[in-house]
């Protein structure tokens, strides 16, 4: 069983009390997009053996959504982070990066940049 902690709200729980969303960080495709790019996106979906973003609801909870980094292999969850970034914040990546030595993230999960006049 995962152990998670909403960024949102605070609360740790069993992943019970949370509802999980699918991938994470997926590129959304409007009106005008080719049939191919469309379908990409409502039918292809990464499921790696290793490092995954996924997203996930505190459903019995504040009832937001967020983005968790977590092995499919182990179970380790790296941390979570708010669902409103377009990439994972570059804190949850060097800790994945701690305990997987050379590990990446794929081109679609590079850091998220920074608002000007955040320090």
């Amino acid at each position: 069983m995962l152990l998670l902690t909403c960024p949102h709200c605070g609360v740790s729980a069993e992943e019970t009390e949370f509802h999980p969303g699918g991938e994470a960080h997926l590129k959304r495709f409007g009106p005008g997009a080719s049939d191919d790019a469309f379908a990409g996106y409502m039918f292809e979906r990464a499921n790696p053996r290793g490092v995954h973003f996924e997203r996930w609801r505190h459903v019995f909870g504040c009832g937001k959504w967020f983005h968790l980094a977590r092995c499919t292999a182990s179970l380790e969850v790296f941390g979570a982070y708010p669902a409103d970034v377009t990439a994972p914040p570059e804190e949850i990546l060097a800790k994945i990066r701690a305990r997987r030595p050379g590990w990446e993230p794929a081109p679609a999960a590079k850091p998220a940049a920074k608002p000007e006049g955040d320090a």
